[in-house]
């Protein structure tokens, strides 16, 4: 198996996020774009969609450009990229424009390829992960570290994240997503 374009991609995306922690943990940002990639190892081996899982939150999250990943892993890695990630508006602070800005990933994510979803499932998967863990043990108080603390904000995203992603029911990743959002949102209703 020829993992030149993943092992690249990780060693770029371990640089780019240098210096950083997850928003509210105690650990490096790499960690999740690594996890991003062994989730979407459970669904392809294909080495440009594990590429672009550990490249997904570059553009969004470092001053890595598209023409960046474009030039350094090709047009098909860059554009997985670019469909995964969230586009920011412009003069307005993420809270005001958080509803928008996730709405925009529903409706992209709805009409995206089977390869983008694959690197989306990755992402959301990871993120649902660490959600659960810190609701677990911190109760209500996890939703304090987000821009948005609306619980129910937070579920419509996430179930409406789940309907986008909804052509890749039945592999394993799709659902521990699902069975997470039911831990998650219908413990948070009972709480």
């Amino acid at each position: 198996m020829d993992t030149s374009i993943l092992d690249k991609a990780i060693l770029f995306a371990v640089k780019a996020h240098a210096g950083t922690a997850r928003r509210g943990k105690k650990f490096p940002y790499i960690v999740h774009p690594l996890e991003a990639v062994e989730i979407v190892a459970t669904m392809t081996s294909d080495q440009e969609l594990l590429a672009a899982a550990a490249l997904h939150d570059t553009v969004e999250d470092t001053d890595v450009s598209l023409d960046d990943i474009r030039r350094e892993f090709g047009p098909r890695v860059a554009k997985l990229v670019e469909e995964e990630s969230e586009v920011s508006t412009e003069g307005v602070s993420e809270a005001e424009s958080w509803h928008a800005r996730k709405q925009a990933t529903i409706d992209r994510l709805s009409q995206a390829s089977r390869d983008t979803k694959i690197v989306a499932l990755g992402d959301k998967l990871s993120n649902a992960r660490i959600i659960y863990r810190d609701f677990v043990q911190k109760g209500d108080e996890l939703w304090k570290i987000f821009h948005v603390t609306d619980v129910k904000e937070h579920e419509w995203h996430y179930r409406g994240l789940a309907t986008a992603l909804k052509e890749l029911e039945g592999t394993f990743a799709y659902s521990e997503f699902t069975e997470l959002l039911e831990k998650i949102f219908t413990r948070q209703k009972t709480s």
